[in-house]
């Protein structure tokens, strides 16, 4: 009993640093008109990782919460890439920039979070968490008639790239790693040029959530 109560108690925590993270990111707010960044740029390249971090809260909240979402943004992804509404080759290609990023990504979050000696936790798991693309998100948007499919997968990862803005924000003010505050400075850069070649494609209109 004693253990299922620290358990809850640790998670608690974890949660509440996450409200934290995202309470900070939004008294930052964003920048707006950010410069025109290549998504293809993204941190593929993987940057090596030191031997060892040192994350507070805020470093490893924001660790465990971009890994899930990354991964539902690549469920969505692969998903949308098998429909006919992802034909148009300038479509494609916008997303196979954004999955190889997504991916890269995930490789230097995993390999900061071993540094810091933290285990990956997915703590969201149902959670309706703002930008986080649900499994129920995916099984409605499979159900979709294929006419509305394209703008609402774009809209789905509108909303998932502008969250993460927000996130990444927070970090880079209340993370105490300077690894993990640098790879939030790169995700930023990447996600407000990737929401940018969003924008340009055809029926993706209206502004996505910014928190």
């Amino acid at each position: 009993m004693s253990r299922r109560a620290g358990l809850v108690g640790r998670v608690g925590r974890i949660v509440g640093v996450v409200g934290t993270l995202a309470a900070t990111a939004l008294a930052v707010g964003l920048t707006r008109g950010a410069s025109h960044v290549d998504p293809a740029a993204a941190p593929t390249s993987v940057t090596p990782t030191p031997a060892s971090v040192l994350l507070n809260g805020t470093d490893d909240a924001f660790i465990q919460l971009l890994l899930p979402m990354n991964e539902g943004a690549l469920a969505l992804l692969d998903d949308l890439d098998a429909r006919p509404s992802a034909a148009d080759p300038a479509l494609r290609a916008v997303l196979g920039d954004i999955r190889a990023a997504h991916r890269a990504e995930s490789v230097q979050l995993r390999r900061l979070l071993a540094a810091g000696n933290r285990l990956e936790q997915n703590i969201h798991a149902g959670h309706q968490m703002p930008g986080m693309v649900t499994d129920a998100a995916l099984a409605e948007l499979r159900a979709a008639p294929e006419a509305e499919v394209r703008s609402r997968a774009v809209g789905l990862l509108r909303a998932h790239l502008a969250q993460t803005v927000v996130l990444c924000r927070g970090e880079q003010t209340a993370g105490g790693s300077p690894e993990v505050k640098t790879l939030a400075g790169r995700i930023r850069e990447v996600r407000a040029a990737e929401l940018s070649t969003l924008a340009r494609q055809p029926g993706a209109t209206g502004t996505p959530p910014a928190n």
